[in-house]
């Protein structure tokens, strides 16, 4: 055996980093995904071990696009899925029948898991599947499209099936702008009830009836003529301004009313618990590469803060925001806090030393 032989067998055997088989694998069934849709396809892709996982917009409003989680962010998205959940009248235990898998993204699996919910998927991405699965499956709840929900329970009143459909329903519809006419196909159905999910891929779940999951959840009147006012999270904007209402002495928001920004809020950080201004400057790049939205660290930025401090600014207005951590700006610390962590890894192994 030669030495460049003997070396080749010690590499496999004994040597650093591991080998393909040896990786971490995530799949669809264990991100809770593993089911049919017609927008995508399924490729294997390196994953960064410091995201918990990846998902991609529905692209509703835009073309579909990669988001990454991080592990810090997900606690807090969780208890806003699992809130939910819950205040819509699912319970521990019970069937849910999702017709569009990476609706469950926006969950993350651990909801289901922690609620011991029965998940399944539509064998097929289509109108009569979900009719079948309705059928088959006898689920308590359905987490769905609003339009598509509603075309399907139209084609059960044309099929005649509409009776064979199960009892007290839970309709969460999902990813889109509430259908206006769902309530009314719902009503046709016994004990159905239909509840509005507003959130996003990027940063969770956030409303549900027009009622806030999150507590950073924050409704900024910049003035618009329309009246409506920008929706943030944690510090981020969404990109979303909806008209709201005083019910019970809390600001509901009117979901249905959504209008993309224009221009859309920009974040600048004013202070913040960093060592120094590039680590800031770090998280802008991360949340913009992660979430798309745009985070600029003030030149001024205050340095080893005790908490963090925000600005909202519109490009080319005067109007302006300022939020103060840490009810107001859990997201962003959350992603702050997933680039110090980041930062602190070693990163000694000669692959990862690049030349200058």
């Amino acid at each position: 055996m030669t030495r460049l032989e003997q070396l080749g067998r010690d590499v496999l055997e004994f040597g650093a980093g591991p080998a393909l088989g040896e990786m971490p694998r995530a799949t669809l069934e264990d991100k809770l995904q593993n089911g049919p849709t017609a927008a995508h396809r399924i490729e294997e892709v390196h994953t960064p071990v410091n995201l918990a996982y990846l998902t991609c917009t529905t692209g509703t409003s835009a073309f579909q696009n990669l988001v990454g989680v991080t592990w810090q962010e997900l606690p807090r998205r969780a208890e806003a899925g699992e809130r939910a959940l819950l205040r819509s009248g699912v319970r521990p235990g019970d069937r849910v029948l999702i017709t569009y898998p990476p609706l469950a993204g926006v969950f993350s699996r651990r909801v289901f898991d922690r609620l011991e919910l029965a998940v399944s998927f539509i064998p097929r991405p289509s109108r009569d599947a979900l009719l079948a699965a309705l059928g088959t499956a006898r689920p308590r709840a359905v987490i769905g499209e609003s339009s598509f929900l509603r075309a399907a329970l139209v084609d059960a009143g044309r099929l005649g099936v509409r009776e064979e459909l199960p009892e007290n329903l839970i309709f969460l519809a999902a990813g889109s702008p509430l259908d206006p006419c769902l309530e009314e196909e719902a009503a046709r159905l016994r004990g159905a009830a239909v509840h509005d999910l507003y959130g996003c891929q990027e940063f969770g779940w956030l409303c549900l009836d027009g009622a806030p999951l999150r507590e950073d959840v924050v409704l900024w009147d910049s003035g618009r003529s329309d009246g409506r006012r920008h929706l943030i999270v944690g510090g981020l904007p969404t990109g979303d301004c909806f008209l709201t209402r005083r019910s019970g002495g809390a600001e509901q928001v009117l979901t249905p009313t959504r209008e993309r920004a224009y221009p859309e809020a920009e974040t600048w950080i004013l202070a913040a618990p960093v060592h120094d201004w590039s680590t800031a400057a770090r998280a802008a790049r991360t949340i913009l590469r992660l979430k798309g939205r745009v985070v600029r660290a003030d030149p001024g930025c205050g340095c080893r803060a005790e908490r963090t401090r925000l600005r909202l600014t519109l490009p080319g207005q005067p109007e302006c925001l300022e939020l103060a951590g840490p009810e107001q700006t859990a997201l962003f610390d959350d992603l702050l806090e997933a680039q110090k962590a980041y930062q602190r890894e070693a990163r000694t192994d000669p692959v990862w030393n690049k030349p200058c």
